[in-house]
Protein backbone atom coordinates (compact mmCIF):
# COMPACT_ATOMS: atom_id res chain seq x y z
CA UNK A 1 0.00 0.00 0.00
CA UNK A 2 2.81 2.68 0.84
CA UNK A 3 4.33 1.51 -2.23
CA UNK A 4 1.57 2.60 -4.41
CA UNK A 5 1.01 6.00 -2.61
CA UNK A 6 4.87 6.49 -3.32
CA UNK A 7 4.51 5.57 -6.75
CA UNK A 8 1.34 8.10 -7.06
CA UNK A 9 3.16 10.48 -5.65
CA UNK A 10 6.57 10.33 -7.53
CA UNK A 11 4.10 10.68 -10.49
CA UNK A 12 2.16 13.24 -9.36
CA UNK A 13 5.96 15.26 -8.98
CA UNK A 14 6.69 14.12 -12.40
CA UNK A 15 3.70 15.46 -14.10
CA UNK A 16 3.73 18.63 -12.23
CA UNK A 17 7.32 19.35 -13.16
CA UNK A 18 6.49 18.48 -16.80
CA UNK A 19 3.97 21.26 -16.86
CA UNK A 20 5.94 23.75 -15.53
CA UNK A 21 8.81 22.97 -17.96
CA UNK A 22 5.80 23.43 -20.58
CA UNK A 23 4.66 26.44 -19.55
CA UNK A 24 7.83 27.82 -19.43
CA UNK A 25 9.39 26.62 -22.86
CA UNK A 26 6.00 27.92 -24.51
CA UNK A 27 6.48 31.38 -22.82
CA UNK A 28 10.17 31.21 -24.40
CA UNK A 29 9.48 29.84 -27.82
CA UNK A 30 6.09 33.01 -28.39
CA UNK A 31 8.92 35.45 -27.01
CA UNK A 32 11.51 34.14 -29.80
CA UNK A 33 8.84 34.19 -32.16
CA UNK A 34 7.19 37.78 -31.38
CA UNK A 35 10.91 39.31 -31.00
CA UNK A 36 13.33 37.35 -33.48
CA UNK A 37 16.33 39.54 -33.11
CA UNK A 38 16.02 38.02 -29.34
CA UNK A 39 19.15 36.31 -29.12
CA UNK A 40 18.89 32.26 -29.16
CA UNK A 41 21.75 29.91 -28.27
CA UNK A 42 20.84 26.90 -29.93
CA UNK A 43 22.88 23.55 -29.85
CA UNK A 44 22.91 20.10 -29.11
CA UNK A 45 24.07 18.94 -25.85
CA UNK A 46 25.05 15.26 -24.61
CA UNK A 47 22.86 14.43 -21.74
CA UNK A 48 25.26 11.71 -19.83
CA UNK A 49 22.70 8.75 -18.80
CA UNK A 50 21.76 7.84 -15.11
CA UNK A 51 18.30 5.65 -16.44
CA UNK A 52 19.21 2.96 -17.69
CA UNK A 53 16.19 1.00 -18.94
CA UNK A 54 14.36 1.38 -21.73
CA UNK A 55 11.10 2.65 -20.50
CA UNK A 56 13.36 5.20 -18.86
CA UNK A 57 15.56 6.79 -21.71
CA UNK A 58 11.94 6.50 -23.74
CA UNK A 59 9.95 8.55 -21.13
CA UNK A 60 13.27 11.12 -20.90
CA UNK A 61 13.95 11.69 -24.62
CA UNK A 62 9.70 11.80 -24.77
CA UNK A 63 9.39 14.55 -22.24
CA UNK A 64 12.06 16.28 -23.65
CA UNK A 65 10.67 16.40 -27.32
CA UNK A 66 7.22 17.33 -25.93
CA UNK A 67 8.85 20.30 -24.22
CA UNK A 68 8.75 23.48 -26.84
CA UNK A 69 12.05 24.50 -27.88
CA UNK A 70 13.89 21.40 -27.31
CA UNK A 71 14.13 17.38 -29.33
CA UNK A 72 15.81 14.27 -27.87
CA UNK A 73 17.97 13.47 -31.33
CA UNK A 74 19.49 10.17 -30.16
CA UNK A 75 20.31 8.19 -27.84
CA UNK A 76 23.93 6.75 -28.01
CA UNK A 77 24.43 2.20 -28.59
CA UNK A 78 25.96 2.26 -25.35
CA UNK A 79 22.52 3.18 -23.87
CA UNK A 80 25.15 5.91 -21.94
CA UNK A 81 24.11 9.41 -23.62
CA UNK A 82 20.90 11.19 -24.96
CA UNK A 83 21.83 14.04 -27.41
CA UNK A 84 18.97 16.92 -27.39
CA UNK A 85 18.78 19.67 -29.53
CA UNK A 86 17.70 23.31 -27.64
CA UNK A 87 16.81 26.47 -28.82
CA UNK A 88 18.48 28.25 -25.89
CA UNK A 89 21.35 26.53 -24.49
CA UNK A 90 23.08 27.71 -21.40
CA UNK A 91 25.63 26.53 -19.18
CA UNK A 92 23.20 24.44 -16.89
CA UNK A 93 21.28 22.95 -19.50
CA UNK A 94 22.63 19.42 -19.13
CA UNK A 95 22.70 19.47 -15.11
CA UNK A 96 18.95 21.15 -15.60
CA UNK A 97 17.89 18.00 -17.40
CA UNK A 98 19.22 15.99 -14.84
CA UNK A 99 18.36 16.92 -11.56
CA UNK A 100 15.08 18.16 -12.76
CA UNK A 101 13.15 15.56 -15.73
CA UNK A 102 15.91 12.43 -15.19
CA UNK A 103 15.80 12.40 -11.62
CA UNK A 104 11.86 12.06 -11.50
CA UNK A 105 11.69 9.68 -14.10
CA UNK A 106 14.24 7.62 -12.28
CA UNK A 107 12.09 8.27 -9.15
CA UNK A 108 9.08 6.87 -11.03
CA UNK A 109 10.24 3.96 -11.87
CA UNK A 110 12.08 2.36 -9.17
Amino acid sequence: MMRMIRQAVAWTRLAGLFFRELVLSVKDVVLAVLDPRRPLRPAIVAVPLDVKSDAGITLLANMITLTPGTTSLHVSEDRTTLYVHAMTVSESTVSDIKAGFEAKVREVLT
